[in-house]
């Protein structure tokens, strides 16, 4: 046991006083050893077996040992403290970094006992009469869990109150806020230590739900936990869909579509820009669906009302800006739809995951084009150049994984180091509806040749301009175009190799080495390979504009469909009469486990999923008397039929814009002004000179280019080509011309010879 027993930092306790402590505390943990977890966990909580690793971390707690607990989004993250809190002697402190999170998690953990006070929480909302009332239930031994934001922690007078109480154990959730390299990194959590030994030492619990190896180190040394034990679970999230389709002008309609297929479920749509947000809320009630906008650019009681109203299910759909996210504690989130695609891997995992974290349904659909891409990387100018060369690695391993045809989940996996070994996981696009493999031997001993006399020193794409034979600047400054194995891959196209390397290295024949900008290395596997090559499979990746959309994943459903229905309302009216969120007082699969079971007393609904003896006292007899009455009625209702209606053009921004180009502002202060991005605002410019208005913008495309350069481009258009479209410009141009430029110039033609 972690010795945790020298509490004489306290400073209300005597010398003598301690060794009585110690001995208690000994006492008590060694009580705890012959505790039934199981049975206490059907008590609380009404689950009938743990999942994954939580009992053997709780029984790391009850033991008073330093624990820490790296569990994806829905594992369960939870219970591992709030478990041993109800179970052990005192008070456990909650360090959280949200008050929204903190009010959520105390609302839920509320509903196990019939006691209120038994968790609090304690921040800068709080008037001084609520924190007499928190203060009385600590000191009266009623509270077991108090949640804290870690600013608070720090403030003096609680920490004179919390050096009077007994602590049970600390818990730090959201653990990845401490470290610098963490993706939420907070300054605040950084304190933590320090104000714990000035409270007073006691246990420690850290918990986050993703972490890098390097972020794993930092968390444990920064908290003084080094030798805590640790538990890592499977990233895998078994009851998540994956899919991606091509994002094309029928988005909107399509995401219509999807969301009215499934009517009354909750749902995110996360977009890049909070235009983008708002437009697609707008269109989304047009066409009936209870959906609101949530941006950072919003006020804080219009988004603190928005978050709630999700939580309470007064709304049906959140569309958001990634500002939306880590204060949601809601199990029953149905869909998570990307209408971009997101900047890393790692921010699309934490955002999915908010998909079926009660283990339910949850569809993962994600739209991409590498148009996204682009907009990406140009969030990133002005940073220093090796952020942008992490930051594009990041975004290549992106468009990889929505390129291409084997299994996401695979992909998804080996990116957080974990080996999936099934060659389909049945719950994702590519697996449903697999690609035909080809025979790739000789092209995998062709790239295991680059990479070996590279001298394992370069990422993908030189490789791979290695091999089609495209001297690049880099590979001429290198001599490397002198070397032999340059161009030896030229009967193929770059997407193919790109396959080849990314299934090779999943294979196990390669790897990337992280820490080193991505530097592709040869493994033992792949040297055996190279002297003694045997069959290797792959499947092309997707060429996205003749890509056929497979058909969405098929949810399923419960036995009594409008029983469940009734179920749902029954839930609503009772979370509004009590002002708590619904899955607080029974989550979706109790209620289709009831809709299956039939329970008509509390006795019965005791065997449902979920429902413990607390909940079954304080809700049971009004559900219990809805099922037995429907045990006498029976009605079927069929859903309406889809209608997908537009949203009419807004004529304040076309007024807003015009004027400002008028007195000759920059584009990008535009944007800014506007709420664009620099990208969207050259799409409406175009928009309004291709309806007809002339616009000039002269005077900012003489500052960034001369006038031989626009010149080339202007012909490009008048002379050359058939179509106004980017991408043809962009190729026959070649690469001495940026897609700004031939945006600009492009509205500049349209403005002067259409209009």
């Amino acid at each position: 046991m972690a010795n945790y027993l020298f509490v004489c930092k306290r400073s209300f306790l005597h010398a003598d006083e301690v060794g009585l402590y110690n001995k208690r505390l000994q006492r008590r943990h060694a009580d705890m050893k012959d505790i039934n977890l199981t049975e206490k966990l059907k008590r609380y909580f009404g689950f009938d077996a743990f999942k994954g690793d939580q009992e053997a971390i709780i029984r790391n707690v009850l033991d008073g040992h330093d624990t820490f607990v790296l569990m994806p989004t829905g594992g369960g993250k939870s219970l591992c403290y709030q478990l041993p809190a109800l179970l052990m002697e005192g008070t456990a402190i909650i360090i959280s970094p949200l008050i929204a999170l903190m009010k959520n998690q105390v609302d839920a953990i509320r509903q196990v006992s019939e006691l209120d006070g038994i968790a609090h929480c304690i921040n800068s909302s709080l008037t001084k009469s609520a924190v007499d009332i928190v203060k009385a239930d600590i000191q009266n031994g009623i509270t077991k869990l108090l949640y804290v934001a870690p600013e608070s922690l720090t403030k003096p007078e609680y920490v004179d109150f919390l050096r009077s109480i007994r602590i049970s154990f600390y818990a730090v959730d959201e653990a990845h806020c401490i470290s610098e390299w963490g993706h939420d990194f907070r300054p605040e959590y950084r304190n933590i230590r320090p104000i714990v030994q000035e409270i007073g030492e006691a246990p420690i619990i850290a918990l986050t739900a993703t972490a890098t190896a390097k972020v794993k180190v930092d968390i444990k040394r920064n908290l003084g936990m080094m030798d805590a034990t640790e538990f890592c679970s499977s990233f895998n999230r078994p009851n998540l869909y994956y899919e991606v389709r091509p994002k094309t002008k029928e988005i909107d309609k399509d995401i219509v579509k999807f969301i009215r297929q499934h009517p009354g479920k909750s749902g995110i749509v996360y977009c890049l820009s909070r235009k983008r947000v708002e437009d697609l809320a707008e269109i989304l009630r047009a066409n009936d669906i209870n959906a609101r906008a949530y941006h950072a650019g919003m006020d804080n009681v219009t988004r603190n009302q928005t978050q709630d109203d999700f939580i309470m299910e007064r709304i049906d759909v959140i569309v958001a800006t990634i500002a939306f996210g880590m204060g949601i504690d809601k199990p029953d989130v149905r869909y998570v739809i990307h209408y971009d695609i997101p900047k890393s891997l790692e921010g699309y995992y934490q955002e999915t995951g908010r998909a079926g974290r009660d283990g339910g349904e949850g569809i993962c659909l994600t739209f991409y084009t590498r148009k996204d891409l682009q907009k990406l990387e140009k969030f990133m100018e002005g940073k220093p150049v090796a952020e942008q060369d992490i930051g594009r690695q990041l975004l290549q391993e992106t468009a990889n994984y929505a390129e291409t045809t084997i299994c996401r989940r695979r992909v998804l996996l080996h990116y957080f180091g974990e080996i999936y070994d099934k060659d389909n996981c049945c719950n994702c696009d590519n697996c449903l509806h697999p690609r035909e493999l080809v025979e790739a031997q000789d092209e995998l001993s062709r790239v295991l040749v680059v990479v070996s006399q590279l001298k394992e020193m370069f990422k993908v794409e030189y490789i791979v301009n290695m091999l089609i034979g495209r001297e690049t600047e880099d590979i001429r400054s290198h001599l490397h175009n002198n070397l032999e194995c340059f161009g030896i891959g030229d009967d193929h196209n770059m997407t193919f190799w790109g396959a080849v390397i990314r299934q090779g290295i999943l294979a196990g024949y390669m790897k990337k080495d992280v820490e080193n900008y991505g530097l592709v290395k040869l493994t033992a596997q792949g040297r055996r390979f190279m002297a003694k090559p045997e069959p290797f499979m792959i499947s092309e990746d997707r060429e996205f504009a003749d890509y056929d959309q497979p058909e969405s994943m098929v949810t399923t459903s419960a036995l009594d469909e409008p029983l469940l229905k009734m179920l749902r309302d029954l839930r609503h009216k009772k979370s509004q009469e009590l002002d708590i969120p619904p899955y607080v007082i029974f989550q979706d699969n109790s209620l289709e486990d009831m809709a299956t079971q039939y329970p008509v007393t509390q006795t019965q609904l005791l065997n449902v999923i979920g429902v413990g003896e607390g909940k079954a006292a304080r809700y049971g007899k009004d559900f219990c008397a809805l099922i037995a009455k429907y045990c006498e009625e029976n009605e079927i209702e069929r859903p309406d039929e889809l209608r997908v209606r537009t949203v009419a053009n807004k004529s304040r921004l076309k007024v807003g814009i015009i004027q400002r180009i008028d007195r000759k502002l920059g584009l990008r202060d535009i944007a800014r002004s506007e709420g664009l991005d620099y990208d969207d605002l050259l799409s409406e410019i175009y928009a309004i000179v291709k309806s007809g208005t002339r616009l000039n913008i002269d005077y900012y495309i003489d500052e960034i280019m001369d006038e031989d350069h626009m010149l080339d481009i202007y012909d490009y258009f008048r002379d050359e080509s058939e179509t106004d479209n980017i991408d043809d410009a962009l190729d026959e141009l070649g690469s001495d011309y940026t897609e700004e430029d031939v945006k600009l110039v492009r509205i500049k033609f349209m403005s002067e010879l259409a209009n």
